[in-house]
């Protein structure tokens, strides 16, 4: 069964059909994919989605379809996932992508902020990492709200990307103890 993550103003639920449209539009758009390799076809983004709500169905957690509450608006994905096998790093990764309409508004960091809770909480992890290209400065800033922190003896060149800028990875960590001390009673 897949577990829902509701927030004050957004739910990270499994995926549905009508999710499809909006992410595959997200795919598309080059600003939303400029940390990545390129941008995605639709039947790759469709695909990334059955992967996604496979893994939600099968673990009960992963990668969740985030909206917004007050309206039902698809904005994007967060959540959180083994590190790929390729990686240097290992452990449970916490990520987000949203639409650009739903950039500034905080959303990142509360489905983030929900997707450790439930990490530490609910599968009792003892740390959750985050990976990004060295350039995304946005998705560092979000890590460092949540608390976490950059040691750049962590950082590595990802062999899954190309070679060229987007292989300059960084990594920020955060430890359950760290993350149980900074929230409120």
């Amino acid at each position: 069964m897949t577990t829902q993550l509701r927030t004050e103003r957004l739910l990270l639920r499994g995926w549905r059909e009508s999710d499809l449209a909006p992410w595959a539009e997200m795919n598309a758009d080059p600003e939303v994919r400029e940390h990545f390799p390129g941008v995605l076809s639709r039947e790759e983004s469709d695909a990334s989605v059955a992967r996604f709500q496979g893994e939600l169905e099968r673990r009960g957690w992963g990668w969740w379809a985030v909206e917004v509450r007050g309206t039902g608006e698809f904005v994007g994905f967060a959540g959180l996932d083994p590190v790929e096998d390729e990686l240097p790093v290992e452990g449970v990764e916490a990520g987000w992508r949203l639409a650009r309409s739903a950039w500034g508004h905080g959303y990142a960091t509360e489905a983030a902020r929900a997707a450790l809770e439930f990490g530490f909480d609910s599968l009792d992890l003892t740390e959750i990492v985050a990976i990004t290209t060295a350039s995304n400065l946005r998705s560092q800033a979000v890590m460092r709200r949540l608390g976490m922190t950059h040691d750049p003896a962590d950082d590595f060149e990802d062999p899954t990307v190309p070679p060229g800028p987007l292989r300059s990875s960084v990594v920020h960590r955060l430890p359950r103890d760290r993350f149980s001390a900074a929230r409120p009673e």
